[in-house]
């Protein structure tokens, strides 16, 4: 596959066309404040598994709406004081899985909670987390339901979620709370955008490859699911783009990147046809935080650095939150 977005050296300088709506922080604060009417009623119940180097918990907290949501909390075995903690989310279709799948940060020494997607888990590791709320006519997939309204729309309750789990994963007693880091690919980059925009002390984002990016130009240009369901959905409902733009400018990366403080380590891929260079660019380029970097991968479509950037992470972390 050869390169299709803009050259290398444009990317650079690429800012997206995303149009903020006035009521952006509006949204956000009531959306927050309605879900924190809820008690967090984080619980951490001891796993049994064969890992004899890491302790697991499995955890449950409440969610957008109140709505229970799953996780797993994984440390190295014995803990005794509080770590700092790894908070991560997951890539389209995919769920919490099983701990022997989430062995990495707890191997180096950190917390690790990973956050099960609601609704998510039927296309890998399988989840744990119904989505009780319905939506009208949607594409199949994820992308469109409730697309509608920004109020209905399913990654709200998701992001709302994500900004729970960091407050689960920050209660419990062997977790620093004041070194938090969140991470994620894909779909879990994009939710780790806006978790940076709505939590201002995070000590470090790592958004890798992120969905949910700089829509304008996504929908537009990738012709692989997940964008491609916008544009599908609206082959269907004609005369809905304007409702539809405006629903997804109050959940798009470039406007919570430019809310961001934290530390941050993003990726791309040049030859990445599902989330285009240029819409990772886009966030990036609109990110807030003066310590930010990115890792570019000229010859990768969507698996990015894949493991190499993992041993870049495994790198950079740690000098965030140890310190």
């Amino acid at each position: 596959m050869a390169l299709f977005d803009l050259p290398p050296d444009q990317l650079r300088d690429y800012r997206s066309r995303s149009e903020e709506p006035e009521d952006f922080e509006t949204f956000w604060a009531d959306t927050l404040a309605e879900t924190r009417r809820h008690d967090l009623d984080a619980r951490f119940e001891p796993v049994t598994t064969p890992l004899t180097t890491l302790d697991v918990f499995d955890v449950t907290f409440a969610g957008f709406g109140g709505h229970p949501v799953k996780g797993w909390l994984v440390l190295p075995a014995g803990t005794s004081r509080p770590l700092p903690v790894v908070v991560e989310y997951l890539g389209y279709g995919g769920g919490r899985g099983l701990p022997h799948t989430h062995l990495l940060w707890g191997s180096a020494g950190f917390a690790h909670f990973v956050m099960d997607t609601r609704g998510q888990g039927g296309g890998w590791g399988g989840g744990d987390t119904p989505d009780p709320v319905g939506s009208a006519s949607a594409y199949p997939g994820f992308l469109t339901r409730g697309i509608e309204d920004p109020h209905d729309f399913y990654y709200r309750r998701v992001f709302t979620d994500a900004v729970r789990a960091v407050e689960a994963a920050r209660s419990h007693p062997l977790v620093d709370a004041t070194r938090t880091a969140a991470v994620g690919t894909s779909q879990g980059g994009g939710i780790t955008l806006a978790v940076g925009g709505l939590v201002p002390d995070l000590a470090a984002v790592a958004p890798d490859v992120p969905f949910l990016c700089d829509f304008p130009r996504a929908i537009t240009l990738s012709d692989r699911t997940p964008y491609r369901e916008v544009a599908n959905y609206l082959k269907t409902y004609r005369g809905r783009t304007a409702q539809v733009a405006r629903t997804l400018s109050y959940f798009d990366g470039v406007h919570f990147a430019s809310r961001g403080r934290a530390p941050a380590l993003f990726s791309a891929a040049l030859e990445d046809r599902t989330c285009p260079p240029s819409t990772v660019f886009g966030a990036y380029n609109a990110y807030a935080g003066r310590d930010r970097t990115i890792e570019v991968y000229d010859f990768n479509d969507h698996e990015g650095g894949g493991p190499f950037q993992e041993a870049v992470r495994l790198s950079w972390l740690p000098a965030r939150l140890t310190s």
